[in-house]
Formats: structure tokens, C-alpha cells, sequence
């Protein structure tokens, strides 16, 4: 009889918990997590009814991918342009909880006189509320669709990235067992460096390698070659001193931003359940009843904690947002609970071994009663609501009223901060490129060169490679934003403006010239003087070279393009709103989706037949059909079925014409769209044009130029009014246009040429 490996039958016993666990849970209407916890429980030693698991060391590395995949799997679903959107409101709340709660946990293990370094790791995983039980009471309550709820994913979406940063600042904490400033410093500079340095490299090089290997692409390789990219980046950021959660959570953020993410997603999923249960299991396992006895009075004083901190800080920080006290209650009694980082931190704190043996089970105890209590909090949330304003003085109240009110501001930036913002942003991407690459060319192409060629040509040829490899960079720092509209207002402005622009220059020109000192330095020894003459004369020559001006200008395109790439794909295929149509929003008018259902009499008619602008008072922008998008069709353009159209209208004008056309979800793939991107933009019919005294419908805008006039802004009355075929363009009317940036070059300069 073969002798089975310890391994796969701790797996088996794994599994089957488990899968029991989650059926009894799925029918219980609970966190699976809940389920996998207990099935911990129950193949753990410290359950003696069943079968334990022999190998606790194979699991804890099994438990430790488990990890990986769920980090990787959570930055699929993140995205730096996602936290650039998610509002003052969001950063202000999160930031404000973080910080409270930090300092509450470590209040709570003070106070029991435990470690120091248990009140830090404690303080950090009360901070981080669970996203996946958070998301699955939403759903269960039907709230996911209320305005509360929308902040309250935004917080979740800062609070699982500042765990990231965390969780990286407690792993340096714990190896350099101090909590020296200087150490602290360099520690979030290193961090601040490398996601620079990995999210440019990351978005320049692995859209073009999917883009480029799309065709080889199955669903086996594309699985693979993730995986691959997920796991080379773990080695990347554990050889560099991050923790290896850490380059899953890069490695897959990297990959939110490609159009292959949802797939990849969907790919991955199945093995993140998998070793993502293993881990949740692993947890369960920790857990000694024993210990949870012994320490039920911090579990009790941490469960306080935790419903008492968010409720009142919580509150404190959506309220401080600008947010009503309502939406701040509702918010703050949502994230009465921790989860699955909490679960990953303390991980880290005993894989490192700085934390206490007790601290795990608490935790997991602490989090099992929160997660069961969160349904219950999110209902308390409107009475308790209702109650304070019951027995809150009026005077409070209209003062929390017309703070939150008074709080939406408008951001006016002047060309001093818009050009100064860029400035900053571009010294510090390419500085950190330039460091990268000086780092490369010491440690391995220099000593490749002097290993070759010999010490003398061999450092020669090296330090030319590596100036060489850093000129399209600093050329880029010293060059960029010189032209910007900013710049020039500026320069125009006033004479005063003269002399700090042109230190701007200098001061970039002064940085590259140190970049080329130091490589020349580091491999020969010569005067100061030389020194600089050479480094001069280098980034005097990057400056005036037209291929390097080539070369920077393709990369930064090149970089833009994949970073823009999913959106402009989702914009193309109908799935995300066009730009312009934010804009429209302004002047009432809007920009609505429809598809035209199989059996619509408008299906095989053309536009003109349709005449749905007289009818309707609505015009359409664009046509996607299948791989195909046609924007701004003429009136020879005919509907089809399953067509899906971009109509522009009013909120009366829509209305009236979606009575007529279903909306149906249609979308498809397609390549070649970037160079159909819409934009809206207008211009002022002056005494020279040749428009002055047309109609509309004689200019034949839509027809020669594919244009669509949206709107008129009439020079007598300064109103926004819908676009009438019959109505003569006057001097000094503002005409606002729809159309590809190339037709509306054509229409702006044909109005004006003899």
C-alpha cells in the first residue's frame, strides 16, 4: 500500500472542512470567511473531536501564497486613477480614522501593559475595516446603490492602500526594532521611490508585452504569464527589503490598468479562492480556546473599542469631509469591524516574530463578534441618527448644517501652482528613473564593460553607455513644461515672472549636470573643474539633440497611451462616458446611452428617415456597431439591430425619447479607436467667418466636417440654446461642437479661409 505524503492529506482535511463549513455558512447567510475560520477550528489541535493536521509548517507556506494571491487579487480591483478620483471626502474620512484608531489600539494594549511592539501591530489592524464583509452587507441590505455607500468603498478603497504602506512600515519597525525618525524617513522614501520606479517601468513595459503577445494568448497562457508577472515582482520586492504581499499587490495594480485586467481577474479568481481559503483556514488553526478564555477581558475591551472608535471618530472624520451628520453616522457604523487585513498584519507580525503568541487569536475573536455585529451596526445607524437629532440643541444642528454646506469649494489652481505641480511631479519621476539607471549601469553594465574590455576602455565605454542611457531621461527633466500654456502666461504676464521661470530652468539644468558628475566621479578620478566642463558640455548637447527630443517625446506618449489605454477602449466600446460629456452636464445637456432592440421599427432606417433631432430634439454622436464605432453619423447613416447610440439631449428631450428605445448591455472588442476620440470644444463666429448669415443646416457642418453643433450661444441674450437647423449663425455667437479633434481642426480653420 503506497504511503500518502503528510501534505496532500492535510490538504484533504483542509478541503473538506472547509467545503462543509461554507455550505453550512452559504445557508446561514454568512462571511464565508466565518466558515473557513471555523474549519481552522476544527482541524486544529485544539479540537479533538476530529482529524489534525499533521504538517503545520507546509500549510503556514501554503497560507503565506494564499496571501500573495489575495494581495494580487485585490490590486486587480485597484487603481491609481480609481484613488485619484475618490474625493477630498474620502481621503479626509480615511486618513482621520487611520490615525484615531491607530492611536486607540495602542491606547488598549497600553493599558494592558502589553509590548510595545503588540500596541503598534494592534493599533494597525484595528484600523482596517473589512472590505469583503462590508461589500456582502451592502448587497444582503440592499444599501449598495444609497450615496453613504459609495463613500464608504471609497474609504475602503484608501484604507486597503495605506495598509499597504502599513504593513511596509511595521516590517522595517519590526527589523530595525527602533522607531528612530531617520529610520522612518528612509524607510518611506525607499517606499515612495520603488512604487514610483515600478508603476512607470510597470505601465510603460507590461501593456506593450500583453498588447504585443495578444494573438498567443489563451486563457492558459494568460493565466500563466500573470502569474508569472505577479510572482516575479514577489521576488522583486522581497529582494529589495518589502514584504513579498507587498510586489502582489504592485505587480497586480500595474496590471488594473491594461484592458486585459477583467480577464485576468476572472483567470485568477479561482486560484485565489483556493489558496485564499487555505490561508482563512490557517487563521482558524491559531485560534486556542484557551487563550480566548484567558484573555476575554481585552477581547471585550478591543470589541468596545473598535464599535466606539469608528462610531465617534468615524463620524468625526466624514463629518470634517463636508458630509451631513446623517451620511457621517451611516458611514462610521458601517466599518464597525476588522477583516482580512487585520488577519495579514498580525500574519506578518508572527512570521516576523515580534508580536506576542496571544495577539492572534484575539484578533480572530475580536473579528469573528465584529463581523457578526456589522449587519445589526448598519441598521443602528439611521435611529441612533434619529435620536440625536432628537436631543441634539437646534443651535448644533444648523451649525453642523451650514458646515457641511459651506464646505464644497471650488479649485481655482493659478499657473504658479499648475506649473510648479508639474515641475515637481516631472523632477521626480525621471529622477527616480535616472537613479534606477545609474544604480543598473554600476552594479552590472560598467563592471560588464571593465570584465570585456579591459579597466581603462572598459570604464570609458561603460560611463558613455550610462550617460548615453540617461539622456533621453534628463533631457526630459531639464526640457518638459518650457512651452506649457503656463509657462508662456506666465512669461507674458509680467516681466517679474522672468526671473523665476528661468530658475526653474537652471535648477533642472543643475540637477542633470550633478546626475553626469556623479557617474563620471564614480569611475574616474579627476579636478572639479573637468569634471563639470564635461558634464556641461554633455547636457548641453542632450538639450540641442533633436533625437533625444524624439526619443523622450515617444516614450512619454508611449507611457500615456497604456496608461489610457483601458479607458479609451471603455470609452470607444460605449462602456465608460466620453470626456466631453462631463462638460455638457453644465449647460443641461446630457449624453445617454441606447441600444436598438432586435425588433425596433427604427432598425434599418437611415438617421434622415428617423429625423429624430426634429422629432425628438436629440442628436446623435456616435453609432457602435460590433468592432465598429462611427462618431458624429450624417444623415445617410443607417440604425441597425443591437445597435448601441450615443444620444445628446436634455433630461426632457431624453426622457421622452427613451420611451421609445430599450437600454440593453452590448459590448465588444476593438483595437483601432484612439484615433476616434471625441471631443467638444467651441468657437466665436467673428466678422471674417464665412459662417455669419448661414443656417445651420446650409453650413453643412455635419456633412463636409463630420462635426455636430450641440449648442449656440447667442450674442444677444448670452443663452446656451439647442441647436436649430433653420437659425442663421451671427457675429459673435459661440458655437459649441462634437467631433474628432482632426474634422474639428478642419471646421475651426475652413471658416475662415477665402
Amino acid at each position: 500500500m503506497s504511503h500518502l505524503a503528510p501534505l496532500i492529506s492535510d490538504l484533504a482535511l483542509i478541503l473538506i472542512c472547509a467545503g462543509i463549513m461554507t455550505l453550512i455558512f452559504k445557508k446561514l447567510k454568512q462571511p464565508l470567511v466565518l466558515g473557513y475560520i471555523v474549519a481552522g477550528f476544527i482541524c486544529s489541535p485544539h479540537f479533538e473531536l476530529t482529524p489534525t493536521v499533521v504538517d503545520t509548517a507546509n500549510i503556514q507556506t501554503w497560507s503565506d501564497i494564499g496571501v500573495i494571491f489575495l494581495l494580487f487579487a485585490l490590486g486587480l480591483e485597484f487603481s491609481f486613477k480609481k484613488l485619484m478620483k475618490v474625493g477630498g471626502s474620502a481621503i479626509i474620512s480615511a486618513c482621520t480614522i487611520i490615525f484615531c484608531m491607530i492611536v486607540i489600539g495602542m491606547l488598549v494594549g497600553w493599558l494592558f501593559d502589553w509590548r510595545r511592539m503588540d500596541c503598534l501591530y494592534l493599533g494597525g489592524m484595528l484600523a482596517m475595516s473589512s472590505t469583503t464583509i462590508i461589500y456582502k452587507a451592502f448587497d444582503d441590505l440592499g444599501l449598495r446603490q444609497q450615496r453613504f455607500a459609495g463613500i464608504v468603498l471609497s474609504i475602503l478603497i484608501l484604507e486597503d492602500i495605506l495598509a499597504i504602506v502599513l504593513m511596509v512600515m511595521l516590517s522595517t519597525m519590526a527589523v530595525s526594532k527602533n522607531f528612530e525618525g531617520t529610520e522612518m524617513i528612509y524607510s518611506l522614501s525607499k517606499l515612495v521611490f520603488f512604487l514610483i520606479l515600478w508603476f512607470v517601468v510597470g505601465i510603460y513595459l507590461v501593456p506593450q508585452i500583453l498588447k504585443r503577445a495578444r494573438k498567443l494568448m489563451s486563457d492558459e497562457t494568460m493565466l500563466i504569464v500573470s502569474l508569472a508577472l505577479c510572482f516575479g515582482m514577489v521576488v522583486l520586492a522581497s529582494q529589495v527589503g518589502f514584504s513579498p504581499a507587498f510586489g502582489a499587490f504592485i505587480m497586480g495594480s500595474i496590471l488594473a490598468e491594461t484592458i486585459e485586467s477583467e480577464h485576468i481577474e476572472k483567470l485568477v479568481s479561482p486560484v485565489k479562492d483556493l489558496f485564499g481559503a487555505i490561508f482563512f483556514v490557517s487563521v482558524g488553526m491559531m485560534v486556542d480556546p484557551s487563550m480566548i478564555v484567558e484573555y476575554r477581558y481585552p477581547i471585550i475591551a478591543i470589541i468596545v473599542a473598535i464599535i466606539l472608535g469608528q462610531t465617534i471618530f468615524g463620524t468625526m472624520g466624514v463629518l470634517l469631509s463636508g458630509q451631513s451628520l446623517k451620511i457621517a453616522m451611516q458611514c462610521s457604523f458601517s466599518l464597525t469591524q476588522i477583516g482580512e487585513f487585520a488577519f495579514i498584519i498580525a500574519s506578518l507580525g508572527v512570521s516576523l516574530g515580534v508580536t506576542s503568541k496571544f495577539l492572534y487569536p484575539i484578533v480572530v475573536a475580536v473579528s469573528v463578534i465584529t463581523t457578526f455585529l456589522t449587519p445589526y451596526m448598519i441598521r443602528l445607524a439611521v435611529p441612533t441618527y434619529n435620536a440625536m437629532e432628537r436631543h441634539l440643541p437646534a443651535r448644533w444642528m444648523n451649525l453642523l448644517c451650514r458646515y457641511t454646506t459651506g464646505t464644497q469649494t471650488v479649485n481655482h489652481e493659478n499657473n504658479w501652482k499648475k506649473l510648479l505641480s508639474a515641475i515637481l511631479r516631472i523632477v521626480l519621476v525621471y529622477s527616480v528613473l535616472s537613479v534606477a539607471i545609474v544604480a543598473i549601469c554600476l552594479h552590472f553594465i560598467i563592471p560588464l564593460c571593465i570584465a570585456t574590455l579591459g579597466d581603462f576602455w572598459g570604464r570609458i565605454v561603460g560611463t558613455v553607455v550610462t550617460i548615453l542611457a540617461l539622456a533621453p531621461f534628463l533631457r526630459a527633466l531639464i526640457m518638459k513644461k518650457n512651452r506649457s500654456i503656463e509657462f508662456k502666461a506666465l512669461w507674458a504676464d509680467s516681466r517679474f515672472n522672468h526671473a523665476p521661470l528661468i530658475s526653474t530652468f537652471i535648477l533642472r539644468v543643475v540637477i542633470a549636470i550633478l546626475f553626469v558628475v556623479f557617474v563620471i566621479e564614480s569611475q574616474f578620478t579627476a579636478s572639479a573643474a573637468l569634471l563639470f566642463g564635461i558634464a556641461i558640455m554633455a547636457v548641453a548637447c542632450m538639450i540641442c539633440s533633436r533625437v533625444l527630443k524624439k526619443q523622450s517625446i515617444f516614450m512619454e506618449r508611449t507611457f500615456i497611451q497604456n496608461l489610457r489605454f483601458k479607458e479609451m477602449h471603455q470609452e470607444y466600446l460605449g462602456e465608460k462616458r466620453p470626456e466631453y460629456a462631463g462638460r455638457l452636464l453644465d449647460r443641461d445637456l446630457h449624453l445617454s446611452d441606447f441600444v436598438i432592440p432586435a425588433e425596433s421599427l427604427a432598425a434599418g432606417k437611415t438617421l434622415k428617415e428617423l429625423n429624430w433631432g426634429k422629432r425628438f430634439g436629440v442628436h446623435v454622436a456616435a453609432i457602435i456597431r460590433g468592432t465598429c464605432r462611427v462618431n458624429i453619423p450624417d444623415g445617410n447613416s443607417r440604425i441597425f439591430p443591437n445597435d448601441k447610440i450615443q444620444v445628446i439631449g436634455t433630461d426632457e428631450q431624453l426622457a421622452v425619447f427613451s420611451d421609445r428605445v430599450a437600454k440593453v448591455a452590448n459590448t465588444f472588442d476593438d483595437s483601432d479607436f484612439e484615433k476616434h476620440e471625441m471631443q467638444l470644444k467651441q468657437f466665436v463666429v467673428d466678422n471674417s467667418s464665412k459662417l455669419v448669415g448661414t443656417t445651420i443646416g446650409s453650413s453643412n457642418i455635419r456633412g463636409k466636417f463630420h462635426c455636430l453643433v450641440v449648442g449656440v450661444e447667442s450674442s444677444a441674450d448670452g443663452l446656451l440654446h439647442s441647436p436649430d437647423v433653420n437659425r442663421e449663425f451671427e457675429e459673435n455667437d459661440i458655437v459649441w461642437v462634437v467631433g474628432e479633434e482632426d474634422n474639428l481642426d478642419r471646421l475651426f480653420t475652413a471658416q475662415h479661409v477665402e
